[in-house]
């Protein structure tokens, strides 16, 4: 899962927003840096991963990438899917998500004095070209994608593969509105078993 799914979940569920954004940058025992509830949202940042890429919709769509792009399969669906939760945002959530991503930003900002570098700048790109917002737009979606293959080794082999994402858009689109129930589902079990 890419960036708005994951902070989705972690408002969904009540959950550290700085954590779930964390999630991607803490590695190992520099977990322990941080209090319980940032270790909790990053253990559950982990959890939302591991079951998504073991899911089958996801299988399903990592399959449906040309074998040319099938390296960057995993990083093309979870992108791909922060596009088609921004477009169905409706569903999934009563408040528009020009005011969920406005909230996000503010509380991740609130944040930024405990962030390590990496994360800092993220979170710098990520509000001055709001990412979370420009996901609904197939072309900034195409643009974010070749970022990514920017900062890859042999990254050059990545570039242009929003074309694929094109190819296979209804199918993609189809199993994202099939797994993404099932994730939330699944988060929101996670954290009331966690609580209990």
């Amino acid at each position: 899962m890419n960036f708005l799914a994951h902070l989705y979940l972690a408002d969904a569920a009540n959950d550290s927003l700085a954590g779930h954004l964390l999630g991607d940058f803490v590695k190992g025992a520099a977990i322990n840096a941080y209090d319980r509830g940032i270790q909790d949202a990053i253990r559950f940042h982990r959890k939302i991963d591991s079951f998504s890429d073991a899911h089958r919709y996801t299988r399903a769509s990592r399959n449906r990438i040309a074998p040319q792009w099938r390296r960057f399969a995993g990083i093309m669906v979870d992108v791909c899917y922060d596009h088609f939760l921004a477009l169905s945002w409706h569903r999934f959530s009563g408040e528009p998500l020009p005011v969920f991503v406005g909230r996000v930003y503010a509380d991740l900002q609130a944040h930024r004095a405990f962030l390590p570098d990496a994360a800092e700048q993220v979170l710098s790109r990520m509000v001055s070209y709001d990412w979370l917002g420009s996901y609904q737009d197939l072309n900034k979606v195409a643009v974010a994608l070749d970022r990514i293959a920017g900062r890859l080794t042999q990254g050059e082999r990545f570039l242009g593969a929003i074309s694929d994402i094109q190819v296979n858009y209804k199918g993609l689109q189809e199993d994202f509105l099939s797994f993404f129930p099932e994730l939330i589902d699944f988060a929101l079990a996670f954290k009331h078993n966690e609580k209990g």
